[in-house]
Protein backbone atom coordinates (compact mmCIF):
# COMPACT_ATOMS: atom_id res chain seq x y z
CA UNK A 1 0.00 0.00 0.00
CA UNK A 2 1.07 3.71 -0.53
CA UNK A 3 2.54 5.86 1.91
CA UNK A 4 2.82 9.37 2.30
CA UNK A 5 5.46 11.51 3.20
CA UNK A 6 5.69 13.86 6.78
CA UNK A 7 5.12 16.34 4.64
CA UNK A 8 2.31 15.31 2.25
CA UNK A 9 0.80 13.96 5.48
CA UNK A 10 -0.30 17.19 6.46
CA UNK A 11 -2.05 18.57 3.06
CA UNK A 12 -3.50 15.62 1.54
CA UNK A 13 -7.24 15.09 2.03
CA UNK A 14 -8.14 11.09 3.02
CA UNK A 15 -10.16 8.58 1.66
CA UNK A 16 -13.19 6.75 3.09
CA UNK A 17 -12.13 4.52 6.07
CA UNK A 18 -14.90 2.47 7.16
CA UNK A 19 -17.77 2.43 4.05
CA UNK A 20 -20.22 4.83 5.41
CA UNK A 21 -17.91 7.96 5.74
CA UNK A 22 -17.51 9.79 2.51
CA UNK A 23 -14.83 9.78 0.20
CA UNK A 24 -12.71 13.14 0.91
CA UNK A 25 -12.11 14.09 5.04
CA UNK A 26 -11.42 17.61 5.64
CA UNK A 27 -9.04 19.29 3.62
CA UNK A 28 -6.91 22.05 5.61
CA UNK A 29 -9.28 24.70 5.78
CA UNK A 30 -7.68 26.42 8.47
CA UNK A 31 -4.54 28.06 6.17
CA UNK A 32 -6.73 29.00 2.80
CA UNK A 33 -7.16 32.46 3.02
CA UNK A 34 -8.23 32.47 -0.05
CA UNK A 35 -11.41 31.21 0.80
CA UNK A 36 -12.62 35.07 2.46
CA UNK A 37 -11.51 36.25 -0.58
CA UNK A 38 -12.73 34.83 -3.70
CA UNK A 39 -16.36 33.90 -2.03
CA UNK A 40 -19.77 35.63 -0.46
CA UNK A 41 -19.90 34.83 3.26
CA UNK A 42 -22.82 32.59 4.35
CA UNK A 43 -25.48 34.18 6.17
CA UNK A 44 -26.06 32.07 9.38
CA UNK A 45 -28.19 32.52 12.31
CA UNK A 46 -27.89 30.31 15.60
CA UNK A 47 -31.37 28.65 17.29
CA UNK A 48 -30.28 28.29 20.82
CA UNK A 49 -27.89 29.02 23.71
CA UNK A 50 -28.44 26.40 26.15
CA UNK A 51 -26.34 23.75 24.70
CA UNK A 52 -23.00 23.24 26.74
CA UNK A 53 -20.93 23.94 22.82
CA UNK A 54 -23.87 27.06 22.42
CA UNK A 55 -21.11 29.68 23.43
CA UNK A 56 -17.96 28.41 21.72
CA UNK A 57 -19.89 27.73 18.40
CA UNK A 58 -21.21 31.33 18.23
CA UNK A 59 -17.99 33.21 19.34
CA UNK A 60 -16.02 31.06 16.44
CA UNK A 61 -18.53 32.11 14.21
CA UNK A 62 -18.35 35.95 15.40
CA UNK A 63 -14.52 35.16 15.06
CA UNK A 64 -14.73 33.78 11.52
CA UNK A 65 -16.27 37.17 9.85
CA UNK A 66 -15.12 36.51 6.90
CA UNK A 67 -16.39 33.28 6.28
CA UNK A 68 -19.75 34.22 7.79
CA UNK A 69 -22.41 36.99 8.20
CA UNK A 70 -24.07 36.45 11.52
CA UNK A 71 -28.21 37.55 10.89
CA UNK A 72 -29.48 36.71 14.55
CA UNK A 73 -29.74 34.42 17.32
CA UNK A 74 -33.30 32.53 18.94
CA UNK A 75 -33.26 31.99 22.24
CA UNK A 76 -37.17 31.33 23.29
CA UNK A 77 -36.45 31.15 26.97
CA UNK A 78 -36.80 34.81 28.27
CA UNK A 79 -35.36 34.02 31.54
CA UNK A 80 -32.15 31.99 29.08
CA UNK A 81 -32.01 35.26 26.83
CA UNK A 82 -31.38 38.02 29.96
CA UNK A 83 -28.94 35.83 31.45
CA UNK A 84 -26.55 35.14 28.22
CA UNK A 85 -27.18 38.71 26.71
CA UNK A 86 -25.13 40.16 29.17
CA UNK A 87 -22.49 37.92 28.50
CA UNK A 88 -19.53 37.57 25.60
CA UNK A 89 -20.28 36.75 23.03
CA UNK A 90 -23.69 37.42 23.29
CA UNK A 91 -23.54 40.85 24.42
CA UNK A 92 -23.73 42.94 20.63
CA UNK A 93 -25.91 40.39 18.85
CA UNK A 94 -29.22 40.26 16.97
CA UNK A 95 -32.18 38.22 19.60
CA UNK A 96 -34.95 37.09 16.88
CA UNK A 97 -37.94 34.60 16.94
CA UNK A 98 -37.02 31.78 15.32
CA UNK A 99 -39.71 32.96 12.44
CA UNK A 100 -37.60 35.66 11.99
CA UNK A 101 -35.03 34.32 11.63
CA UNK A 102 -35.89 31.66 8.87
CA UNK A 103 -37.19 34.70 7.14
CA UNK A 104 -34.21 36.64 6.89
CA UNK A 105 -33.25 36.84 3.33
CA UNK A 106 -30.28 35.07 1.99
CA UNK A 107 -30.08 32.79 5.09
CA UNK A 108 -28.07 29.67 4.37
CA UNK A 109 -27.07 28.07 7.60
CA UNK A 110 -28.56 27.53 10.61
CA UNK A 111 -26.18 25.93 13.88
CA UNK A 112 -28.69 24.17 16.46
CA UNK A 113 -27.49 24.66 19.27
CA UNK A 114 -31.01 24.18 22.06
CA UNK A 115 -31.41 21.39 25.08
CA UNK A 116 -30.72 17.99 23.41
CA UNK A 117 -34.05 17.28 22.86
CA UNK A 118 -35.34 20.40 21.16
CA UNK A 119 -32.38 19.74 18.92
CA UNK A 120 -34.67 17.53 15.82
CA UNK A 121 -36.96 19.61 16.32
CA UNK A 122 -35.52 22.79 15.20
CA UNK A 123 -33.19 21.12 12.52
CA UNK A 124 -36.48 19.82 10.88
CA UNK A 125 -38.12 22.67 10.97
CA UNK A 126 -34.94 24.43 9.28
CA UNK A 127 -34.02 21.68 6.55
CA UNK A 128 -38.07 22.42 5.66
CA UNK A 129 -37.22 25.60 4.98
CA UNK A 130 -34.31 24.93 2.45
CA UNK A 131 -31.27 25.63 5.27
CA UNK A 132 -28.27 24.06 5.53
CA UNK A 133 -28.26 22.87 9.60
CA UNK A 134 -25.34 22.58 12.20
CA UNK A 135 -26.78 20.42 14.54
CA UNK A 136 -24.92 20.03 17.98
CA UNK A 137 -24.19 16.45 19.59
CA UNK A 138 -25.71 14.13 19.79
CA UNK A 139 -28.46 13.74 17.25
CA UNK A 140 -31.55 13.98 19.80
CA UNK A 141 -32.86 10.78 21.62
CA UNK A 142 -34.82 9.02 19.53
CA UNK A 143 -33.12 7.29 16.71
CA UNK A 144 -36.87 6.97 14.11
CA UNK A 145 -36.76 11.01 14.87
CA UNK A 146 -33.57 11.73 13.44
CA UNK A 147 -33.86 9.23 10.52
CA UNK A 148 -37.31 11.27 9.42
CA UNK A 149 -34.89 14.42 9.97
CA UNK A 150 -32.48 12.83 7.70
CA UNK A 151 -34.90 11.93 5.31
CA UNK A 152 -36.04 15.02 5.09
CA UNK A 153 -32.27 16.42 4.48
CA UNK A 154 -31.83 14.39 2.12
CA UNK A 155 -35.33 15.17 -0.18
CA UNK A 156 -34.16 18.87 0.23
CA UNK A 157 -30.43 18.44 -0.75
CA UNK A 158 -29.40 20.11 2.21
CA UNK A 159 -26.20 19.28 4.69
CA UNK A 160 -26.46 18.13 7.97
CA UNK A 161 -23.47 18.48 9.79
CA UNK A 162 -23.10 16.89 13.40
CA UNK A 163 -21.32 18.95 16.16
CA UNK A 164 -18.62 16.23 16.75
CA UNK A 165 -15.42 18.53 16.83
CA UNK A 166 -12.77 16.11 17.24
CA UNK A 167 -13.37 15.44 12.99
CA UNK A 168 -11.54 18.17 12.54
CA UNK A 169 -8.70 18.32 15.38
CA UNK A 170 -5.68 17.88 14.26
CA UNK A 171 -4.71 14.46 16.03
CA UNK A 172 -7.57 12.37 15.06
CA UNK A 173 -6.70 13.52 11.05
CA UNK A 174 -3.56 12.06 11.51
CA UNK A 175 -4.92 9.28 12.85
CA UNK A 176 -7.73 8.44 10.60
CA UNK A 177 -4.47 9.24 7.50
CA UNK A 178 -2.94 6.72 9.37
CA UNK A 179 -5.18 4.01 9.58
CA UNK A 180 -6.49 4.67 5.94
CA UNK A 181 -2.71 4.58 4.54
CA UNK A 182 -2.31 1.28 6.50
CA UNK A 183 0.76 2.69 8.56
CA UNK A 184 -0.90 0.61 11.50
CA UNK A 185 -1.34 -2.26 9.96
CA UNK A 186 -5.20 -4.23 10.73
CA UNK A 187 -7.30 -2.46 13.60
CA UNK A 188 -7.83 -4.87 16.70
CA UNK A 189 -8.45 -2.75 18.90
CA UNK A 190 -9.52 0.98 20.00
CA UNK A 191 -9.59 2.26 23.73
CA UNK A 192 -10.99 5.85 24.25
CA UNK A 193 -12.31 7.53 27.62
CA UNK A 194 -13.73 11.12 27.61
CA UNK A 195 -14.40 12.01 31.49
CA UNK A 196 -15.28 15.37 33.70
CA UNK A 197 -16.63 16.33 37.00
CA UNK A 198 -20.19 17.38 37.09
CA UNK A 199 -21.45 19.60 38.96
CA UNK A 200 -23.72 18.90 41.24
CA UNK A 201 -26.30 21.57 40.27
CA UNK A 202 -26.40 19.99 36.80
CA UNK A 203 -27.03 16.47 37.86
CA UNK A 204 -30.59 17.11 38.12
CA UNK A 205 -31.18 18.07 34.23
CA UNK A 206 -32.89 14.96 33.43
CA UNK A 207 -33.41 16.18 29.70
CA UNK A 208 -29.87 16.86 29.34
CA UNK A 209 -28.44 13.84 31.15
CA UNK A 210 -30.85 11.18 30.70
CA UNK A 211 -28.40 9.01 28.71
CA UNK A 212 -26.16 9.46 31.29
CA UNK A 213 -22.12 10.39 30.84
CA UNK A 214 -21.63 7.82 27.46
CA UNK A 215 -24.85 9.75 25.58
CA UNK A 216 -23.22 13.59 26.51
CA UNK A 217 -19.45 12.56 26.30
CA UNK A 218 -19.05 8.98 24.64
CA UNK A 219 -20.80 10.02 21.54
CA UNK A 220 -17.67 11.81 20.46
CA UNK A 221 -15.31 8.59 20.41
CA UNK A 222 -18.33 6.56 19.68
CA UNK A 223 -18.11 8.98 16.06
CA UNK A 224 -14.41 8.02 15.91
CA UNK A 225 -14.93 4.19 16.17
CA UNK A 226 -17.29 4.28 13.75
CA UNK A 227 -15.28 5.97 11.45
CA UNK A 228 -12.23 3.77 11.48
CA UNK A 229 -14.17 0.34 12.22
CA UNK A 230 -17.54 1.04 10.88
CA UNK A 231 -20.67 -0.55 12.21
CA UNK A 232 -20.36 -2.99 15.03
CA UNK A 233 -21.50 -6.31 15.40
CA UNK A 234 -22.87 -5.76 18.56
CA UNK A 235 -22.51 -3.21 21.45
CA UNK A 236 -22.71 -4.40 25.26
CA UNK A 237 -23.29 -1.27 27.35
CA UNK A 238 -21.76 -1.09 31.72
CA UNK A 239 -23.29 1.81 32.55
CA UNK A 240 -23.42 2.64 36.50
CA UNK A 241 -24.38 5.00 39.12
CA UNK A 242 -22.17 6.21 41.46
CA UNK A 243 -24.58 7.81 44.34
CA UNK A 244 -28.01 6.16 43.37
CA UNK A 245 -28.95 7.22 46.70
CA UNK A 246 -28.92 10.90 45.29
CA UNK A 247 -29.93 10.57 41.93
CA UNK A 248 -29.87 8.41 38.94
CA UNK A 249 -27.69 9.26 36.79
CA UNK A 250 -25.71 6.62 34.97
CA UNK A 251 -22.28 8.61 35.74
CA UNK A 252 -20.05 6.11 35.33
CA UNK A 253 -20.23 4.33 31.96
CA UNK A 254 -18.46 1.47 29.86
CA UNK A 255 -19.03 0.20 26.20
CA UNK A 256 -17.43 -2.70 24.33
CA UNK A 257 -18.02 -2.76 20.84
CA UNK A 258 -17.52 -5.91 19.12
CA UNK A 259 -16.34 -6.22 15.67
CA UNK A 260 -14.99 -9.76 13.31
CA UNK A 261 -11.56 -9.03 14.04
CA UNK A 262 -11.77 -6.20 16.71
CA UNK A 263 -12.98 -4.65 20.01
CA UNK A 264 -13.13 -1.38 21.02
CA UNK A 265 -13.48 0.12 24.65
CA UNK A 266 -15.25 3.01 25.48
CA UNK A 267 -15.17 4.98 29.58
CA UNK A 268 -16.89 7.98 30.26
CA UNK A 269 -17.67 9.64 33.74
CA UNK A 270 -19.11 12.80 35.15
CA UNK A 271 -17.04 12.31 38.47
CA UNK A 272 -13.63 12.51 37.67
CA UNK A 273 -11.67 14.93 39.05
CA UNK A 274 -10.01 17.11 36.52
CA UNK A 275 -11.08 14.60 33.48
CA UNK A 276 -9.42 16.48 30.67
CA UNK A 277 -6.03 15.82 31.55
CA UNK A 278 -6.53 11.96 30.89
CA UNK A 279 -9.12 12.10 28.30
CA UNK A 280 -7.55 9.73 25.33
CA UNK A 281 -7.55 7.53 22.25
CA UNK A 282 -5.60 4.39 21.67
CA UNK A 283 -5.66 2.55 18.60
CA UNK A 284 -3.61 -0.71 17.91
CA UNK A 285 -2.84 -2.23 15.15
CA UNK A 286 -1.01 -5.34 13.68
CA UNK A 287 2.11 -2.60 12.18
CA UNK A 288 1.36 0.14 14.72
CA UNK A 289 -0.52 1.92 17.67
CA UNK A 290 -1.14 5.37 17.83
CA UNK A 291 -2.14 7.89 21.22
CA UNK A 292 -3.87 10.92 21.68
CA UNK A 293 -3.51 11.67 25.39
CA UNK A 294 -4.86 14.51 26.11
CA UNK A 295 -7.43 14.73 23.15
CA UNK A 296 -7.14 18.80 23.94
CA UNK A 297 -4.61 20.75 22.97
CA UNK A 298 -4.04 17.30 21.45
CA UNK A 299 -0.46 15.09 21.85
CA UNK A 300 0.33 12.49 18.98
CA UNK A 301 2.38 9.31 20.12
CA UNK A 302 3.33 7.19 17.09
CA UNK A 303 4.54 3.56 17.39
CA UNK A 304 5.40 2.08 14.07
CA UNK A 305 6.69 -1.48 13.88
CA UNK A 306 8.53 -0.66 10.85
CA UNK A 307 9.62 3.03 9.08
CA UNK A 308 7.04 4.47 7.06
CA UNK A 309 6.16 7.74 5.52
CA UNK A 310 9.09 9.69 6.81
CA UNK A 311 8.69 8.47 10.64
CA UNK A 312 11.11 6.21 12.00
CA UNK A 313 10.54 2.85 13.55
CA UNK A 314 9.38 2.76 17.56
CA UNK A 315 8.09 5.06 19.06
CA UNK A 316 7.97 9.00 18.96
CA UNK A 317 6.01 11.86 19.37
CA UNK A 318 4.64 13.97 16.07
CA UNK A 319 4.11 17.28 15.61
CA UNK A 320 0.59 19.09 15.17
CA UNK A 321 -0.65 21.69 13.53
CA UNK A 322 -1.39 24.67 15.79
CA UNK A 323 -5.18 24.26 16.61
CA UNK A 324 -7.00 28.33 15.53
CA UNK A 325 -10.02 26.72 17.98
CA UNK A 326 -11.89 24.38 19.38
CA UNK A 327 -14.68 24.31 16.20
CA UNK A 328 -13.16 25.95 13.72
CA UNK A 329 -11.68 23.40 11.49
CA UNK A 330 -15.63 21.83 11.77
CA UNK A 331 -17.29 25.50 10.76
CA UNK A 332 -14.91 26.30 7.95
CA UNK A 333 -15.32 22.51 6.65
CA UNK A 334 -19.02 23.04 6.59
CA UNK A 335 -18.66 26.30 4.14
CA UNK A 336 -16.81 24.75 2.04
CA UNK A 337 -19.27 22.36 1.34
CA UNK A 338 -21.99 25.00 1.15
CA UNK A 339 -19.89 26.54 -1.70
CA UNK A 340 -19.23 23.54 -3.19
CA UNK A 341 -16.05 23.75 -3.02
CA UNK A 342 -15.35 20.08 -1.67
CA UNK A 343 -17.83 17.44 -0.69
CA UNK A 344 -18.76 17.17 2.84
CA UNK A 345 -17.01 14.72 4.52
CA UNK A 346 -19.25 12.46 6.30
CA UNK A 347 -22.33 10.78 5.16
CA UNK A 348 -25.77 11.11 6.49
CA UNK A 349 -25.78 7.33 6.26
CA UNK A 350 -22.28 7.36 8.74
CA UNK A 351 -24.14 9.76 11.38
CA UNK A 352 -27.44 7.46 11.68
CA UNK A 353 -24.99 4.55 12.13
CA UNK A 354 -23.36 6.60 14.87
CA UNK A 355 -26.37 7.95 16.76
CA UNK A 356 -28.17 3.72 16.60
CA UNK A 357 -24.70 3.13 18.32
CA UNK A 358 -24.53 5.98 20.94
CA UNK A 359 -28.29 5.32 22.20
CA UNK A 360 -27.53 1.54 22.23
CA UNK A 361 -24.42 2.20 24.02
CA UNK A 362 -26.54 4.53 26.09
CA UNK A 363 -28.93 1.92 26.51
CA UNK A 364 -31.93 4.31 25.44
CA UNK A 365 -32.35 2.06 21.94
Amino acid sequence: MSSLSRREFGSQSLSSLSPIVASTLLPSLLSSPSLGNTHRRIRVGQIGTKHGHASGKFETLTKLSEHFEVVGVVEEDAAQRDRVQKTAPFQSCTWLTVDQLLSQPGLQLVLIETEIDQLLNMAEKCLRASLHVHLDKPAGASMEQFQRVAKVATETKRIIQLGYMFRSNPAFQFLFKAVKQGWLGEVFEIHGVISKKLASSDRADPTRYRGGSMFELGCHLIDAVVTILGKPQSITPFNTKTTPEVDQLNDNCLSVFRYPKATASIRSSMVEIDGGRRRQLVVCGTKGTIEILPLEPPQLTLTLEQAIGGFRKGTQNVELPKMTGRYDGDLLSLVSAIRGENEYPYSLQHDLTVQECVLKASEMF
